[in-house]
């Protein structure tokens, strides 16, 4: 059965800290390491630049809040206090948003964990990423097996709502080794789990290390196998998959999640931050300086640190309409599609994709199935670029398009959005 959600996805405030303690070999997003942060200096930038998104996009109401990094955890609780209070001051905040702040499960930020609650945090997402010292050692993480525990004990007793993260398909990690992991984790988790395949990004130092022969992670065969053991395991407990790299309780998924992959709408505050916002021209990709300091000089100068605001065409619209709602096990609607990329999707593809079991359609909604999530890529490009099974164009409504036309775009979506989910892209590149 296909669920159907309300057209209206809510409007969100994604803010991105950009610094941590250290850079993990495996990590493209945006992060810096720094000896010291002006942090009042900071949440003074924070501040101003949520004033100038908010003159753009007055009169919301804001549904949920995302603290994204880097590691937003080493923000003072201060810091924190001071933008939750100028988000509250432009835009109303709706009595049960939900408040994220990503953290790491170590001894000293899980020291900090009542305060963070104290101001106005209600929901924690915890890089944990392994359950053993070994392997956490080799991810370059900073917290022991322990530790991560011990922070997701404390979270428990302090949050009503929380959340960890795990990577798999982990150099020489088995199934059963997996498996085993993976039932543990679930022990200490409520609601929710991200689960997250380990994939080897150009310009990090496992690219280095992989490019060069010396770091072997499991062929696709066998991140094949783990991916599926992945959705055994959390189904046999209780936390199905929502979204391809997301598994929650019925009722606990992350809606600041479901924002995104809903098509909602977000305003993206802080170094490198993306946003999508519907103005009265349309909707626009606006995008933020990556590098800390030139976004401080830059805000401080001219009150905001954006570096890119475009009108989105309908053909992009629908693009990212495909790319973010079809990661989503209740799918989309295809007349939603319609409205915001001006064409329908071509009809035979549709049908040779349902017949092939690699999506299910309920009257105007479609969603990829089990058997499809593994390819979900390749599912996306073929809807997007109107090609046939076999490569050769169909013609139709997206004559002219080609699934590279689509690959292209598909880069810079998941650009934008990498850093502003509770990670992002799955195991099909991963997510």
């Amino acid at each position: 059965m296909i669920d159907h959600p309300t057209r209206d996805a809510g409007f969100g405030v994604y803010v991105h800290w950009p610094f941590c303690l250290a850079k993990c070999p495996y990590c493209d997003f945006n992060s810096h390491v720094r000896g010291g942060v002006d942090q009042a200096r900071f949440a003074r930038s924070y501040a101003r630049e949520i004033g100038h998104v908010a003159a753009l996009v007055p009169d919301r109401t804001v549904t949920s809040i995302f603290f994204g990094g880097g590691t937003p955890s080493l923000m003072q609780p201060e810091t924190l206090r001071a933008i939750l209070a100028a988000i509250r001051k432009h835009w109303a905040i709706a009595p049960d948003a939900e408040i994220t702040l990503e953290a790491n499960p170590t001894s000293v930020e899980a020291g900090r964990f009542r305060e963070f609650h104290a101001a106005g945090i209600n929901r924690l997402s915890l890089g944990v990423q392994a359950m053993n010292d070994a392997d956490l050692q080799k991810l370059g993480r900073m917290h022991t097996a322990s530790e991560a525990l011990a922070a997701v004990t404390t979270a428990a007793s302090i949050f009503s709502r929380y959340s960890f993260d795990l990577i798999y398909a982990r150099p020489g990690q088995t199934v059963a080794a997996w498996k085993a992991e993976l039932g543990e984790a679930i022990a200490y988790a409520a609601e929710h789990l991200s689960l997250y395949q380990l994939t080897i990004e150009e310009g990090t130092r496992f690219h280095t290390l992989h490019r060069t022969g010396r770091l072997t992670v499991p062929d696709d065969d066998a991140a094949r196998t783990l991916y599926d053991a992945t959705q055994e395991v959390c189904d046999a407990h209780g936390l199905p998959r929502y979204e391809i790299s997301n598994h929650a309780r019925s009722g606990a998924e992350s809606r600041h999640n479901l924002l995104y992959w809903r098509y909602g709408e977000y305003a993206g505050i802080g170094p490198g931050a993306h946003g999508r916002l519907v103005v009265p021209q349309g909707r626009v990709a606006s995008a933020a300086e990556k590098r800390p300091e030139a976004w401080l000089d830059r805000v401080e100068k001219t009150g905001s640190g954006q570096t890119m605001d475009e009108p989105l065409t309908p053909a992009e619209q629908g693009d990212e309409f495909l790319l973010m709602g079809l990661r989503l096990c209740e799918g989309i609607d295809i007349e939603r599609h319609v409205a915001l990329a001006g064409h329908r999707l071509d009809g035979a593809m549709i049908d040779d994709l349902v017949r092939e079991g690699l999506i299910a359609r309920q009257g105007t909604r479609i969603a990829v199935t089990r058997q499809g999530f593994p390819i979900l890529n390749a599912i996306i490009a073929a809807l997007a670029s109107s090609l046939s099974a076999d490569g050769l164009r169909r013609g139709g409504d997206n004559t002219g398009r080609t699934a590279a036309d689509f690959h292209h775009r598909q880069g810079a979506i998941v650009g934008a959005i990498g850093t502003e989910t509770e990670h992002a892209v799955g195991p099909c590149k991963p997510g």
